[in-house]
């Protein structure tokens, strides 16, 4: 018997079928059996249905003689199941890597509840990825499992079958099927819900519910969308055959208000001339499942007004009247914007023609983003070692907070923004300013980069399209053209900005300013970072940071964070940080995964972990100053080989352990190889080769140059005399600290010999 039945019931969606079904059966957790119904569909899904068939085993083709929608079709599915589990999935959604393995940890760690319900996330066209607005009710926190009503929140999630696990036993027990029509999940979902006497939560992403830009059954203008009102005539039948839900009763009626006013606002469902006739019915069934005496949410106070009285031409009205109301605001903004922007360019024009103000230096980073990298060393350095000049920092307003007192704040595109670009004398960033910047004669501008870097940069991106991405090759080499010094950290960076990045500047290779800090912080640093983030005292913290994927469109996340935490035990616990490119993180926080995308100082994180997990970030190299062990996780080294292109194999000159996939990286930690003397090896040669002078002095000898004019900078502590702040894993036993014992791999057997 498989723990899983996967039913996908399957109609016209060829296209999608194959992502659908190899999303499943490429699942970690292989015991599982996938039930494709073939709903007599036109198109050729049923030939892909045997193709699968023949192939693997585990595959049970269902064709049925005549179409007979999704819900009857997912209940001939269930028929033919056998596993433990039910779980529902449409054949133009996909499961998401290692879902099934999570759904099956989490159903064992809360004792095979009956319903457990884990998060989705929507997928467009375009490639954008929007996890499920509602995600806060799967929170894993609180006792489980649960009944309802000590979680009556679940019932504003998404009324959908497949976001779901369901004990089959439960299912048939309580003899729950489907309906047929439009909205067969509400009369499913609901009862399922309310009935189940133990549920439980997974707060991860296991399903990706794609939103295509054309042929959704939601999005399609029909008469069936009528078919709601039956739906929940069949909720509340339900409730009225089981006194015990009575309860339920004012909550489904305010869920069933708000979806039919979904339905009837919605321009793309109801046909032309339907809507009146709609909230009739509407109207009837108010009245038919109102709950007297029950108090009304505030914000949805005047829908259940219009939906009660029918009040079908106030409510076109107001429709009418909100959509001019945004027209004209939009047209005003545009034209304001339009005023304000001319404004503005006048007002740089009469700045550029004053005095430059010697005394002034304006910095900013990652376009906008909040106090830190190299810029941010920099800006630290000129208020200690240069007081005399007023520096002021350029962020968007959500990121004000980093900015340390005394700093002026400036917001892109404001007056103040022009007037510090146009006077200010030194002008410091990691990416390039705004390419309206006219560079004027004794502007000095600093250029500090992004780190030492490992994937292609520049000029060599012209071969590699998949990573350049529609960048403007010309617009890079206007800003390089203005550079006056570039910061560089090693012999490896200068030599190749010189190369991908030709211009007429001085590369100061004095080491990076972003990693001063990791000479100057102290074990208080450390405990009081760790203590901020909730660490809990004698544990181990991995810092993961991937790097950005130029062949996807989206971030994916390739580890299971949870499942490792889960296999490694109590002792260990994730900082998961996304790479700043995403907007996204990576995961959500939950026990001993917690998720730092938002961070405002990458450098703390750094100085709070005691290992690094990464692949190909340019993190590793200012990460191997801390002398603390770096594990790579070369998953898809190939892929990022071909798209992005790299300065040397990492996988023959690593700063620590190689794991190739996520079993492998588990062993690594598990075995205590991860700080073993051959990792210690490793990261003294790569230290040795990218590390040279990062001795806590960088961002001085660049002010000492550059503002204060002194010829020669202060000598670099050799490498050997440098004492990184410890971590605080490192007083901790040298044995394997993970509580399994795991078998050991081809690469940590290479490592031990």
């Amino acid at each position: 018997m498989p723990r899983f039945s996967v039913i996908v019931p399957v109609y016209q969606v060829q296209a999608y079928l194959h992502e659908c079904l190899e999303s499943v059966l490429s699942q970690s957790c292989p015991d599982l059996e996938l039930i494709a119904v073939d709903d007599c569909s036109p198109d050729a899904c049923g030939a892909i249905i045997d193709e699968f068939a023949a192939r693997d085993a585990r595959v049970r083709p269902v064709h049925l003689a005549q179409n007979v929608g999704l819900g009857p079709a997912r209940n001939a599915g269930a028929a033919q199941a056998s596993g433990d589990y039910l779980l529902f999935l449409d054949a133009d959604d996909t499961f998401t890597p290692h879902a099934l393995r999570s759904i099956a940890d989490r159903l064992k760690e809360t004792g095979d509840p009956e319903v457990l319900v884990f998060d989705y996330a929507r997928t467009y066209w375009n490639g954008e990825t929007v996890r499920n607005q509602a995600a806060l009710h799967l929170t894993e926190q609180g006792p489980a499992p649960f009944r309802l009503e000590d979680r009556p929140g679940l019932l504003r999630l998404l009324m959908v079958a497949w976001n779901k696990a369901y004990r089959r036993e439960f299912i048939e027990e309580q003899g729950f099927v489907f309906p047929p029509g439009y909205y067969e999940d509400t009369p499913w979902t609901y009862p399922v819900l309310m009935t189940a006497e133990s549920i439980a939560t997974l707060d991860r992403v296991c399903v990706h519910y794609r939103q295509r830009r054309r042929g959704s059954i939601l999005r399609t203008t029909s008469e069936r969308h009528f078919d709601v009102f039956e739906q929940y005539d069949r909720v509340f039948a339900h409730l009225d055959a089981r006194p015990e839900l009575a309860r339920w009763r004012p909550d489904l009626f305010r869920r069933m208000v708000h979806h039919l006013a979904v339905v009837y606002s919605r321009r793309d469902r109801l046909p032309h001339g339907s809507r009146a006739d709609f909230m009739r019915r509407a109207r009837a069934h108010y009245r038919r499942y109102r709950t007297p005496g029950v108090p009304l949410p505030p914000r949805s106070r005047i829908q259940h007004v219009l939906i009660r009285f029918g009040l079908h031409r106030t409510y076109r009205t107001l429709q009418g009247a909100s959509a001019l109301h945004r027209a004209t605001a939009r047209t005003s903004g545009q034209l304001l914007r339009g005023l304000s922007s001319a404004a503005l360019r006048c007002h740089y024009r009469v700045q550029r023609c004053l005095p430059l103000r010697a005394d002034r230096a304006v910095f900013t980073a990652y376009d906008g983003r909040g106090h830190g990298c190299g810029p941010g060393a920099l800006e630290s350095a000129f208020r200690d070692l240069a007081p005399h000049i007023r520096t002021a920092w350029i962020a968007r307003p959500e990121h004000h907070h980093t900015i340390p007192p005394g700093t002026r704040r400036l917001v892109p595109g404001t007056a103040g923004y022009w007037t510090a670009l146009a006077r200010s004398a030194y002008l410091v960033s990691n990416t390039d300013f705004d390419d309206r910047l006219v560079k004027r004669r004794g502007q000095v501008l600093i250029q500090t980069g992004q780190g030492t870097p490992l994937g292609h940069i520049g000029l060599d991106l012209l071969e590699r399209p998949a990573a350049a991405r529609g960048r403007d090759f010309a617009r890079l080499l206007r800003g390089v053209d203005q550079w006056d010094y570039v910061l560089s950290a090693n012999r490896h960076t200068t030599l190749t900005h010189q190369r991908v990045h030709p211009g007429r500047y001085t590369v100061l290779e004095y080491g990076n300013p972003r990693n001063d800090v990791f000479r100057t912080a102290t074990a208080a640093d450390v405990t009081r970072l760790r203590a901020s983030l909730g660490i809990p005292e004698g544990t181990v913290a991995i810092l993961y940071a991937p790097a950005h994927r130029d062949y996807r469109r989206s971030q994916r996340r390739s580890l299971d964070l949870h499942r490792i935490v889960r296999r490694l035990g109590p002792r260990f616990v994730v900082l998961a940080r996304a790479h700043q490119a995403y907007d996204a993180p990576l995961t959500s926080t939950c026990g001993r995964v917690v998720d730092v995308s938002g961070h405002p100082s990458v450098s703390s994180l750094c100085l709070a972990s005691d290992a690094l997990v990464t692949d190909y970030s340019s993190l590793m190299f200012d990460y191997a100053n801390l002398d603390r062990p770096i594990v790579i996780h070369a998953d898809d080294w190939e892929a990022y080989e071909a798209a992005r292109g790299t300065y040397f194999d990492l996988r023959s000159f690593p700063p620590g352990a190689v794991a190739r996939g996520e079993d492998e990286l588990i062993d690594i930690f598990a075995t205590g190889h991860w700080r073993g003397s051959r990792s210690a090896q490793l990261r003294s040669a790569f230290r040795e080769r990218f590390c040279a002078y990062d001795d806590g002095r960088a961002a001085e000898r660049v002010v000492r140059r550059v503002v204060l004019g002194e010829p020669e900078p202060p000598p670099v502590v050799p490498l050997g005399e440098r004492r990184p702040v410890p971590s605080a894993a490192a007083s901790l036993t040298r044995e394997p600290l993970a509580t399994i014992a795991l078998p050991v791999t081809a690469a940590v057997a290479a490592d031990s010999a």
